[in-house]
């Protein structure tokens, strides 16, 4: 749960540090890349220690990754509803039930207890 929570924190660091500076078209692109970088390095912060805690409990490698990938695709999904006001098409939605199978096929394993060989 740890792993899952710092991940959150690292994703909304990211996207913001990503995506946030689309709200402000007219702004220079140096000082944008600047602010940016200050606002992605909380994001490594929770990121090490989240994948480090992550897989020293048995997740694997692929694991952290998929489960990164629909906690960023989550934070993602708000902030351009909420932030950049960008409307989620039909489309959106199936590739992000699509992701969230890959989560399911990738950790059911786990979930399940099985020791899956590499």
């Amino acid at each position: 749960m740890t792993t899952v929570i710092l991940l959150i924190f690292s994703n909304l660091f990211m996207t913001i540090a990503w995506y946030g500076h689309l709200k402000f078209p007219m702004a220079k692109i140096v000082p944008v890349i600047l602010v940016s970088w200050l606002i992605a390095l909380p994001e490594y912060i929770f990121q090490v220690p989240a994948n480090r805690i992550g897989h020293a409990s048995g997740i694997t490698g692929p694991q952290l990754k998929i489960i990164q990938e629909v906690i960023s695709i989550s934070a993602f999904v708000a902030f351009n509803a909420w932030i950049l006001k960008d409307p989620v098409r039909w489309s959106d939605w199936i590739a992000f039930a699509l992701i969230l199978l890959a989560v399911v096929v990738m950790m059911a394993p786990r979930w399940s207890g099985a020791a899956v060989a590499p």
